[in-house]
């Protein structure tokens, strides 16, 4: 429950300028390669295939471009959602590890929890016959609690940096890539049918039929941002679940040298093949298409508006 009306907009400035970064992106690698496509044709013809193509590339590049930004997003949204206590009454009751004081600031230690962890590693036998499968029976991890910090105590660019290290901006790309080159190729593709349907629909009652587009002329504006509208929803609707499965990952927190014990002991993802490669975990099944309409809402408005600016612009600045 957000205290404020603020906290709406909380991450507003890192989801800002990874949307420029990314739509930026997105557009132009779609433009370079459908540049491609048309060369050499007479009528600039681009068919659904090739703009799905051309969609996923764009698409790639759109999650390389904004990952940093994102994930500096979702933590900023979840510290506004969260209730979190006190920091200054935290740390008056319990002490601080110097250790985690170097690694992440403001962040305390239950060291009763810690003792409780260290006793139960204690009881292994430096001469186990498989140590690397009793450890990984054991929470070993250095937060005191058998879990990594939560993500409100990690969500500026530098305590990112520190505890978890600057690969964790990118960390769970796999997702993103699934995420934005399924959304891009459906976004693309789709877009191209619309805007071919069009084309035919006003060819209809002209008389001779045109041969290229060309001698049909150019759309509405207002057509066409309407058409990247709807493409932008059908685009959200088929990549929501991955988006679901980035931002719950974005969402955990991975210190390095967890990292580096889980790379030691060979640590083995949870979940079917598939959810493995794309970065879905098995207890978020039933999570993943929550919230579905609000971002088919928020894709659709947002690439009419991108779309309908950019021919407003077009037509205002480019001399008739």
């Amino acid at each position: 429950m957000l205290d404020t009306n603020a906290g709406l907009y909380s991450g507003l400035g890192s989801l800002t300028l990874g949307r420029i970064s990314g739509v930026g992106a997105r557009f132009g690698v779609y433009e370079i390669l459908t540049a491609f496509y048309k060369d050499g044709r007479h009528d600039n013809y681009v068919s659904v295939g090739e703009a799905f193509l051309a969609g996923m590339v764009g698409g790639a590049a759109e999650t390389v471009m904004t990952s940093p930004f994102e994930l500096i997003k979702v933590r900023k949204q979840v510290t506004a959602a969260s209730r979190a206590p006190n920091a200054t009454a935290v740390a008056e009751t319990a002490p601080v590890s110097p250790m985690l004081t170097k690694l992440l600031r403001r962040y305390t230690l239950d060291v009763k929890s810690l003792t409780q962890t260290v006793s139960l590693l204690s009881v292994l036998n430096h001469k186990h016959p498989n140590m690397t499968a009793a450890l990984q029976e054991y929470p070993w991890m250095m937060t005191g609690t058998g879990n990594p910090p939560s993500a409100m105590d990690v969500k500026s660019p530098l305590d990112v940096a520190s505890l978890e290290g600057y690969r964790a901006l990118w960390r769970n790309l796999r997702s993103g890539l699934v995420r934005d080159c399924i959304y891009g190729g459906v976004f693309f593709s789709t877009w191209q049918f619309l805007h071919e349907a069009m084309v035919g629909w006003k060819a209809v009652g002209m008389n001779p039929l045109p041969s290229s587009e060309e001698e049909i002329g150019p759309l509405s504006p207002v057509a066409i941002s309407l058409a990247a509208g709807i493409s932008g929803a059908i685009a959200a609707a088929a990549s929501h679940s991955f988006d679901t499965a980035r931002t719950r990952a974005q969402c955990v927190i991975l210190p390095k040298y967890t990292a580096k014990e889980r790379k030691f002991l060979r640590w083995n993802k949870p979940g079917k093949r598939l959810e493995r490669w794309t970065g879905i975990h098995p207890t978020d099944r039933n999570l993943l298409f929550r919230g579905i309409g609000i971002r088919m809402a928020r894709s659709s408005v947002a690439s009419t508006v991108i779309v309908g600016s950019y021919y407003l612009a077009v037509d205002l600045l480019v001399p008739k």
